[in-house]
C-alpha cells in the first residue's frame, strides 16, 4: 500500500468547556441537555445538519410506550416526556399518557425543530456538519477532541467526554476496549410515502409476493403514519444483511442497497397496482443502523438480566420492549417477551408462537439497564451513552431502542457532571448521587 506522510500541523483549540458530547442523537442531546442544566459548559458535535438520530434524519418515526408491560405504572420521564409533552402542543405526537398502545409515532421533522429548541435553551454549543477526528490524549487521559467542520480543523479541549457516536468512534480513537459481536443487527433504510392507500389489497403481502422478482430480502414490515395526518406513511420494510456499518465501505454498500430495496418496493407498488399508487415521498439522510460496535465496560449486559427483569443498585433506564432479533441467517424477527412467550414473525406468513420459558404467575413489568455497562473498562473521563452500550445479544435485542437509550443519554450527562464537580474519574463516581440527580430531574428512578 502507498503512503502519504502528513507534516505534523498545529491545530488551534477554538473552544473550551466542561463536557464534549460526539454524537448529537435523542441520546447525545438529552446528554449535553441534562449536563447543561445542571450548569456544565457544554459542547456538542454532530455531522449531520440536525438532532435526533435515527428518529429524524433516519425517519424512524416511532417511540413506545412509557409503561410497564400492564399499562399501570409509569416506568420512563425525564427528557423523553419532556419532549413528547412539547410535541403534543404542536399536535406532533400521537397519545401517549395513560395510553394502552405500546407504539407511539411522532412527526420526525417537529422533533428536529424541538430538538433545536431545547438545547439552544439549556445553553448548549451546537457544531452541526461537524466530524469527529479524533481523540487527544494526555497522561492517559483525554484532553480534546480534533473535529473537521467548513472553515477547517480544530480542536475542542474539554474535562469530560461522552461518546455518543453510536459506533463508539471516541472510544477506539482513545484507545477504549470495544468489540463487533458475531450476529450484527442488520441495518434498515426507511422512507416516507404518500398516498398510502391500498383499499383491500395488503401492501405487505404484495411486496412479500414479488420479493424475489425484485431482490428484496426478507426482513420484516411494518409502518406508521406520521402525525397529525395520515397523509404520509413512514415505511420499515428494507434490510441489509452481512454488513458491519462501522466498516467505511461497508457502510456505503448498505446505503444504496437500502435506497435500492426503497425503489424495488415502488416499481411492485407501480407494476401491480391499477390507478394512483404510492409514491415515494422523502428518503433519509442516512440508513437506520441498529448495531456495530460495543465497548467493553464495567459490566456486560446480559440476556437473562433484561428477560427476568433482574434490578440494579445502579440502574439509569428501565424499559418493557421484548427482544426482538433481526436475524442475518434467515428471514424474519424473533420476539421474546417478559411473560415468556416468543414469537417468530415473518412479512405475509403467520407466526410462529412459542414460549422461551414455561408460564409463571409472577412475570417482571419491565426490566434495567445498569450505569456500569455505560462506562468503559480504564476510563478516566468518557462515559458512553447509546447503542454502544456493552449487552450480549438478547439484552441488545430490547435494550437498544430509543425510549431506552434516551434514557442512557440523560444518565451519562449527569455522569459526567458529577466527575467534574467531584474532580473524580468516572468510574469512580457514585451511582446513587446519579439517580437521585435523575429522580430530581424528573426521570423515573424506582426505588429499590
Amino acid at each position: 500500500m502507498n503512503e502519504i506522510i502528513i507534516p505534523s500541523e498545529k491545530i488551534p483549540v477554538t473552544e473550551e468547556c466542561d463536557i464534549c458530547v460526539i454524537g448529537g442523537s435523542c441520546t447525545g442531546v438529552f446528554a449535553a441537555i441534562r449536563a447543561a442544566r445542571l450548569g456544565a459548559k457544554v459542547v456538542i458535535v454532530e455531522k449531520q445538519n440536525r438532532f435526533g438520530g435515527v428518529a429524524t434524519s433516519s425517519l424512524v418515526n416511532m417511540w413506545h410506550s412509557l409503561y410497564d408491560t400492564d399499562y399501570k405504572e409509569q416506568i420512563i420521564a425525564g427528557l423523553t416526556l419532556e419532549t413528547m409533552e412539547r410535541l403534543a402542543k404542536r399536535n406532533a405526537v400521537a397519545p401517549f399518557m395513560n395510553s394502552k398502545v405500546y407504539g407511539i409515532p411522532l412527526n420526525s421533522e417537529e422533533l428536529t425543530i424541538e430538538l433545536d429548541e431545547m438545547a439552544l435553551e439549556a445553553g448548549v454549543k451546537i457544531h452541526f456538519h461537524t466530524f469527529f477526528s479524533s481523540a487527544v490524549m494526555e497522561g492517559g487521559k483525554m484532553s480534546a477532541v480534533i473535529i473537521q467542520d467548513k472553515t477547517g480543523r480544530k480542536a475542542i479541549s474539554a474535562k469530560m467526554f461522552i461518546d455518543a457516536s453510536g459506533d463508539a468512534d471516541l472510544c477506539v480513537s482513545s484507545g477504549l476496549g470495544t468489540y463487533i459481536p458475531e450476529h450484527i443487527q442488520p441495518p434498515t433504510t426507511c422512507a416516507k410515502f404518500s398516498a398510502w392507500d391500498f383499499g383491500d389489497i395488503n401492501p405487505y403481502e404484495l411486496i412479500m409476493e414479488h420479493a424475489e422478482e425484485y431482490g428484496l430480502p426478507e426482513g420484516i414490515l411494518w409502518g406508521a403514519f406520521v402525525p397529525p395526518h395520515n397523509d404520509v406513511y413512514m415505511l420499515n420494510g428494507t434490510r441489509v444483511k452481512g454488513k458491519n456499518p462501522a466498516d467505511a465501505d461497508a457502510l456505503t454498500y448498505c446505503e444504496i442497497e437500502g435506497r435500492r430495496q426503497l425503489r424495488a418496493i415502488t416499481d411492485i407498488f407501480r407494476k401491480n397496482l391499477k390507478g394512483r399508487t404510492p409514491q415515494l415521498n422523502a428518503l433519509p439522510s442516512y440508513i437506520g443502523i441498529r448495531e456495530s460496535r460495543h465497548i467493553h465496560s464495567l459490566y456486560h449486559l446480559k440476556g437473562e438480566d433484561i428477560l427476568n427483569g433482574k434490578k440494579f443498585d445502579d440502574a439509569i433506564a428501565n424499559g418493557t420492549y421484548p427482544v426482538d432479533i433481526h436475524h442475518q441467517e434467515k428471514g424474519g424477527i424473533t420476539f421474546r417477551y417478559l411473560d415468556g412467550r416468543e414469537r417468530y414473525s415473518r412479512p405475509g406468513k403467520k407466526a410462529v408462537e412459542s414460549r422461551w420459558r414455561e408460564e409463571h404467575p409472577d412475570n417482571p413489568k419491565f426490566y434495567q439497564i445498569p450505569l456500569r455497562s455505560l462506562i468503559p473498562v480504564k476510563s478516566k473521563n468518557v462515559i458512553c451513552a447509546g447503542r454502544m452500550l456493552d449487552a450480549d445479544k438478547e439484552a441488545f435485542a430490547a435494550a437498544r431502542v430509543m425510549v431506552n437509550l434516551n434514557q442512557t443519554g440523560e444518565a451519562a450527562g449527569v455522569a459526567a457532571y458529577i466527575a467534574l464537580q467531584e474532580n473524580i474519574e468516572i468510574t469512580k463516581v457514585c451511582h446513587e448521587k446519579v439517580r437521585k440527580i435523575l429522580k430530581d430531574g424528573a426521570s423515573c428512578i424506582m426505588d429499590l
